[in-house]
Parts: C-alpha cells; structure tokens; sequence
C-alpha cells in the first residue's frame, strides 16, 4: 500500500456534513482531506432542504442544537456569498402545518408550541390563496428552508478555493486508529494519514471497517417529486407530507420560475435508490390534499435519495470515546440540511482543542452502549 497524502484531518464522506466540516476547518486553519465516492441516492442533493425544528418537537436539549443550528443560516449563508459569490436561496417566511379537517384542527391547536401562533381559515387564505380549503394552520414564523443543492456548491466551491481542502474519489475500505492519528485506507489500495478521521458517510457511514464499534446507521429511502412552481411563499405541512417552494437562482435555468417540491415517503429498502410507480402516486395525493390545484397537475421530476437513520432519530456527533482520533458526524436522519453547519462548527472545535459552542452529550455514540451493543446495519463500502 501506497501512502498517497497526510492532513490535519481525514473526512470520509463528501455531502453536506462531510463539506461543512472541511469548511469550518479551513476556517480554523487547518487542513483536510474529504474522501468521497459519488454514489446514486446521496442524501445531501436529494433532500427538500427543510429547517424546521418548531415542527419536529424534539425534547430539549436536542432541540436547543436544532434551534440554534436554524439560527446561524442568514449569517452562514452571508458570509458564504461574500466568500465565494454564490447565493444560497433561504426561505425565512415561516412553516405553515395546514389543517385540512376538524380533528386536525383539535390535533394542531392542542400540540402547538409557544414559538408559534394559530392562523384561522381567513387568515391562512391572506397568507397564502391557494388555500383556501383549510380550515386553520400554525405558523412557525422562524422556521424555513435552503436550497441544499446550491449549499453544497457553495461549500464545495470554498473548501477548493481555501488551499486547506483535498477532494480525493475514492471509496473508503476501511480506517486504522493510532493513539496519535488515524489511517484510511481506499479501495484502490492507497492510504491517507491524519491526526483525526472524521466519519461523515451519510447512509453508508456503517459500512467503513475498522471502526472500534458499530455505528447504528442505516439507510431509509424517500421519494420526492417536484412541479412547475405555484403562487406559493411559505412551505407547508399537511397531514401526510410537505410541500416546498424553491425558486432557481440561475436565471438561464430551464425553470426560471422556480418549482415546488413534494415530499417524502418512508422506506426500509436498503441502498435502492429507485423512484416506484407507487411512490409518485402516494406522492401526488399528498400534494393534492394540501393544495388541491395540484390535483390534476403534472409533476416534471421525481427522484430519491436515503436518509442515514439512527435508531432514536438523532445525529452520532463527537468524539469516540475509545479512540479519541476518531470524531462522529452522521446519523442526522431527516434533519442533515438543518444541522450541517453547526455540526461542521463543533467537530471543527474538537479538532482544534476548544469546547464546541453547544451541547454534544446527547449526540454521543456512546448512548447506544458499549462497543458490540450497537445494531450497525451497514452496506457494501
């Protein structure tokens, strides 16, 4: 084997998380190397790009990090424009749950959080005209979206223009922990060295060996489908799903208008990333019954991606307890757009010795028991 590059750190897994570590590293000064396989179904640019924690209802202190996480996108976003002259779209009108029925008006009035307000049917129908079937909705004023696409074009197009950040295509076959550093070796034989590995792997993080336990990470399929956009600002949820609107930044785009996503079903089929027959058609009663003038439309995409999926829903981040060398990123089920920046921040304040800005505790690997407890449901690497 071939040592063929050395880093502060090695990055295994090149989607949102996995750029937004080596963004904030470069940051930090220091270096890295992101070892990525481009692989069908990668969550980062399949996903609707939701921040929506007021929606979620995660139990403090969990939903503290998902807050706070929400929080740094206007200014995250800005300082990435002035650094790299990409617009990164960001939705800050707010989430509207739409109720579409009398027990979902009970159902949303009786769960609603103090951060939002209740919005009766002629108020709802003032804020968005489309709906005028429902019979009420809560807004969320502070939650939103963000073009995850372009997000990670902009943390790409920093990290390669920061000096500090090695793109490398390469699969990862498995990593070697040192008491001083790490090792990865890749499936064409060569190996990378660093003083920290950072696993960052989305759906296939388990799927490394040498890992000192298992990761419980696996893969859950969602489809989406996208139409022509509609007179619509806020994104909303129904009783079943979400609908988005996401407008194109690039002006030559074929849709210059924008176009609005539906989503997302819910599959345990391991790493397909196929699109069904069956998916679209759950997909298009879903849009039909938050906006009804969907209900003869025609969607022009669908497609899927899989979500890394922890058994209790939340990220693996921090450092390994048996392997200090070795820094967890993954795991952030649906809430992988939302979390990517700070989760960046604080694996980049382990790396450099500080004391991350926000609480980790919750995040640890250790909460699924000692190496061997864990149900790892890997794939091929």
């Amino acid at each position: 084997m071939t040592t063929r590059g050395t880093s502060d750190t090695l990055i295994i897994g090149g989607g949102l998380v996995g750029f937004a570590c080596a963004a904030a590293l470069a940051r930090d000064g220091a270096s890295a190397i992101v070892l990525d396989e481009p692989r069908p179904g990668m969550a980062s640019t399949a996903a609707a790009g939701m921040l929506a924690p007021s929606v979620d209802r995660a139990d403090a202190p969990e939903r503290h990090f998902a807050v706070a996480a929400r929080d740094r996108f206007p200014d995250y976003l800005a300082w990435l424009r002035d650094a790299t002259g990409i617009r990164v779209p960001l939705n800050t009108n707010g989430i509207l749950q739409v109720a579409v029925s009398a027990a979902g008006v009970r159902g949303l009035r009786r769960g609603m959080p103090a951060s939002a307000s209740w919005l009766d049917a002629p108020e709802v129908r003032a804020m968005e005209p489309e709906l005028a079937h429902a019979l009420g909705a809560v807004h969320h004023p502070h939650d939103g979206a963000v073009d995850n696409v372009i997000l990670l074009e902009a943390l790409r197009t920093f990290a390669a223009a920061s000096g500090r950040v090695r793109l490398i295509h390469a699969s990862v076959l498995s990593v070697t922990l040192h008491t001083d550093g790490a090792s990865v070796r890749t499936h064409d034989r060569f190996t990378y060295a660093g003083r920290y590995v950072i696993l960052a792997g989305g759906a296939w993080a388990a799927s490394v060996g040498g890992l000192p336990r298992p990761v419980p990470v696996r893969p859950v399929r969602g489809q989406m489908l996208a139409y022509p956009a509609g007179r619509l600002r806020h994104v909303l949820f129904g009783p079943r799903g979400y609908v988005i609107p996401r407008e194109v930044a690039d002006v030559s785009a074929s849709l210059p208008a924008g176009e609005t996503l539906v989503g997302s079903t819910t599959e345990t089929v391991g790493f397909d990333p196929t699109t069904t027959a069956a998916g679209a058609t759950r997909l298009r009663s879903v849009a039909a019954e938050i906006m009804p003038i969907f209900q003869n439309a025609v969607p022009h995409r669908h497609w899927s991606g899989l979500r890394p999926m922890t058994p209790d829903l939340l990220p693996i981040i921090g450092m390994e307890p048996d392997a200090p060398s070795l820094i967890y990123a993954c795991g952030h089920s649906r809430n992988g757009i939302l979390m990517a920046p700070l989760t960046g921040e604080c694996v980049s304040a382990l790396v450099r010795g500080r004391a991350p800005s926000a609480d980790l505790a919750p995040f640890s690997i250790s909460r699924f028991g000692p190496p061997g407890a864990a149900d790892s449901q890997g794939g091929p690497a």
